[in-house]
């Protein structure tokens, strides 16, 4: 019987324990609706909490009776019921990605919420979300990636579950059956479904797999194909998941740099690996900056893998608005994101203290803060070297003090016959990854850069035997 099937399919893979919430994506095709069915009668045997979401993509006309349909199903089986009504085309459009991939996103994105609003002392704990995926998508993901050119993690298809640590645990406790002892079930149990005409129709490359390939290999190259390739995946699985281990390892050697808009790798210490390692390390690098992976394919790995050979400086435009460039002994994959602040937002006026003045404080944070204070010179005193504090002759300064990131014009003097350098050719001088040079703080006067803060001072501004009055800068917290 199919909910004896998914019973110990669930156990085997420790989908639910007792006292966890789980969401259930319930669209109102025959998948979901098993599976809500399953998920029901299971949670007799072993008490859960179970909830039921249902996303209108707003995209067919026929969508508002899939939501009451699943309304009504929740309704027999007092389930709390949750409907998200989501403009999924334009949402794509805003975040520069496909339908099918901002329709994802918006799924899952609806199951967390739901999650939090019904139980939020239960969120990242003991709550799951339950898909309704089964042994028919595992193949034809499987052949999709396979005909896209995916590597080993595409191949190796849908997985019984999924967790990234960043949210609840996704399961798919339908994986172990077939779409046909799916329908089988429901006729059974005179279960009806809706039915989504766009999965009928050979538009998607999926659909043709599904109409089309699997049912032909079905009858003509080997019967049983679709639980063949579920073996087949199983096995993968446990190979990705040792090569993932290896690649970690690696990407800890060899990565200098990492944030949530970039990663950065020592191109020596990469190429001391395999290429097939490589191109994982790449790959992980590009997961850990965008989750839309399904868009990235091997030939994109491939042309980054090319900057690790080729010292020339030189970009690469990526899929998911990233972009992957070689700078001195590095390779740098960047995530291209709207900027949160204006320029004005990143520039704060200094009101300098006379000499003798109480110090002021310029919090450039909730922690992070820049002190300035004033006090006469005395030639006596000892003028130490320090990263984040400066002495600089406040008499030199003429105008109101900026503290602010980079503009176009910035410049310091560089020497004792105060010549000129421009702060671009600086930090490429200095070896400073772009990406850090956008999150410096400099104080400014104007166009010229007193202070390049954690490096250097404009020579300009140094102390000299004609010095009356310091400024001590420093930069506290950060």
């Amino acid at each position: 019987m199919l909910i004896e099937k998914v019973s110990g399919y669930m156990d085997k893979f420790h989908m639910v324990s007792e006292g966890d919430v789980v969401v259930a994506g319930v669209s109102g095709g025959a998948d979901s609706v098993c599976l809500l069915l399953v998920l029901s009668a299971l949670k007799k045997k072993k008490p859960f909490q179970l909830l039921v979401v249902h996303v209108n993509h707003l995209i067919r006309k026929e969508a508002a009776g899939d939501a009451l349909f699943v309304k009504k199903l929740c309704e027999e089986h007092e389930l709390p019921f949750f409907l998200v009504e989501k403009d999924v085309e334009a949402i794509a459009h805003s975040r520069h990605i496909s339908t099918e991939e901002a329709g994802r996103q918006v799924r899952y994105e609806a199951f967390e919420e739901a999650l939090k609003k019904e139980t939020p002392e239960a969120f990242n704990k003991k709550a799951k979300i339950a898909v309704a995926h089964n042994m028919n998508d595992r193949a034809e993901t499987m052949l999709f990636h396979l005909f896209r050119g995916s590597g080993l993690t595409g191949l190796a298809g849908i997985r019984p579950l999924r967790d990234n640590g960043r949210g609840p645990e996704v399961i798919r406790p339908l994986l172990c059956v077939t779409r046909d002892e799916i329908e089988s079930y429901l006729l059974k149990e005179h279960m009806t479904w809706r039915t989504d005409y766009t999965n009928e129709e050979d538009g998607y490359t999926r659909n043709r797999i599904r109409h089309h390939i699997l049912p032909y290999a079905d009858k003509e190259i080997a019967g049983g194909a679709v639980a063949n390739m579920g073996r087949a995946a199983d096995i993968l699985s446990e190979t990705e998941d040792f090569i993932r281990e290896e690649t970690k390892k690696a990407y800890d050697v060899c990565v200098t740099f990492h944030s949530d808009e970039a990663e950065a790798l020592s191109a020596e210490k990469l190429l001391l690996y395999s290429p097939f390692l490589q191109k994982r390390v790449i790959m992980y690098c590009m997961e850990k900056l965008t989750p839309a992976r399904k868009d990235i394919a091997s030939v994109h790995i491939e042309e980054v893998r090319t900057l690790f050979t080729n010292q020339k400086n030189r970009e690469l435009h990526l899929p998911c608005r990233m972009t992957a460039r070689r700078e001195y002994e590095k390779v740098i994959i960047e995530k291209k994101t709207d900027a949160k602040k204006t320029a004005d937002e990143k520039s704060f006026l200094v009101s300098l203290p006379g000499p003798g003045e109480n110090p002021v404080r310029i919090y450039l944070s909730d922690t992070e803060y820049m002190e300035f204070k004033t006090v006469f010179f005395e030639k006596s005193m000892n003028i130490p070297e320090n990263q984040y504090t400066k002495w600089m002759d406040y008499d030199k300064i003429r105008k109101s003090l900026t503290i602010r990131t980079r503009q176009t014009g910035d410049y310091f003097f560089f020497n004792q016959a105060y010549d000129r350098k421009s702060l671009k050719n600086y930090m490429v001088e200095e070896k400073i990854p772009k990406p850090e040079r956008e999150k410096i703080w400099l104080l400014a006067e104007e166009s010229h850069v007193l202070w390049v803060v954690g490096h250097r001072i404009s020579s300009y501004i140094k102390i000299s035997e004609n010095t009356k009055c310091i400024l001590q800068v420093q930069l506290k917290g950060g």
